[in-house]
């Protein structure tokens, strides 16, 4: 005797077997799922402090500190000289530098600084296309006032 099985049966006796074989295994599947991001190499772990981050740092030598930083804007100012540029003021940049934070100059100042610096590398392209240079002072003045409001 033989028994005509067509796909369709087929397919719903796979699926009845394996429902609850998907069942059982999910069912055991929610612990590990909490678990994620758990483990003792994770990065949402609060770890200690390494020891050398626990004792606050050594103070600093003013006059080693000077040298470094006179040293590294030499260094830069050479640099800068090798490229074609303008050397830094080496000693100007390092008292601006080392100047203890009460002595910083005004925003205002240092907005007009910049706005300077613009002024002038937009006058350098104006002169490579052959126009005119503008007078930098009072190009400095308009669009500070423009930012201010006044200059």
């Amino acid at each position: 005797m033989s028994v005509a099985v067509d796909n369709g049966t087929v397919l719903m006796l796979i699926s009845l077997l394996a429902i609850p074989f998907a069942a059982i295994t999910f069912s055991g599947a929610a612990e590990v799922y909490r678990s994620i991001d758990k483990g003792t190499l994770t990065l949402g772990q609060e770890l200690p402090l390494p020891r050398y981050l626990r004792r606050p740092a050594p103070a600093l030598d003013p006059a080693i500190q000077a040298a470094e930083v006179r040293q590294m804007l030499a260094a830069k100012s050479e640099h800068r000289q090798r490229r074609g540029e303008d050397p830094l003021d080496v000693d100007g940049e390092a008292e601006r530098l080392l100047a203890p934070p009460g002595a910083e100059t005004t925003k205002a100042a240092m907005l007009r600084a910049e706005v300077r610096i613009m002024v002038i590398a937009r006058n350098e392209r104006r002169m490579r296309r052959g126009f005119d240079p503008l007078d930098v002072e009072a190009e400095t003045d308009r669009q500070v006032a423009d930012f201010v409001g006044s200059p």
